[in-house]
């Protein structure tokens, strides 16, 4: 979601106010690999990218190695 406005401080606070994955201020939607990026709700499922977007492909799983 992107909020256009010349009060940057209004813009942000608009965008609390609705329910998203992302809200960019002032610029165009778009991702970045440093950071998480997803919808939410029917919008997406999940994360991609970053450290967030890594554990959601992954599947945690534990070995033990009894008597070593």
């Amino acid at each position: 979601m992107s909020v256009w406005s010349a009060d940057p401080g209004r813009a942000v606070a608009l965008a609390r106010q609705v329910t998203s994955g992302a809200a960019f201020v002032n610029a165009v939607v778009a991702s970045d690999p440093r950071v998480p990026f997803g919808g939410t709700k029917r919008s997406g499922y999940g994360r991609e990218l970053a450290d967030a977007g890594l554990l959601a492909f992954t599947n945690t799983r534990t070995y033990w190695l009894a008597g070593g």
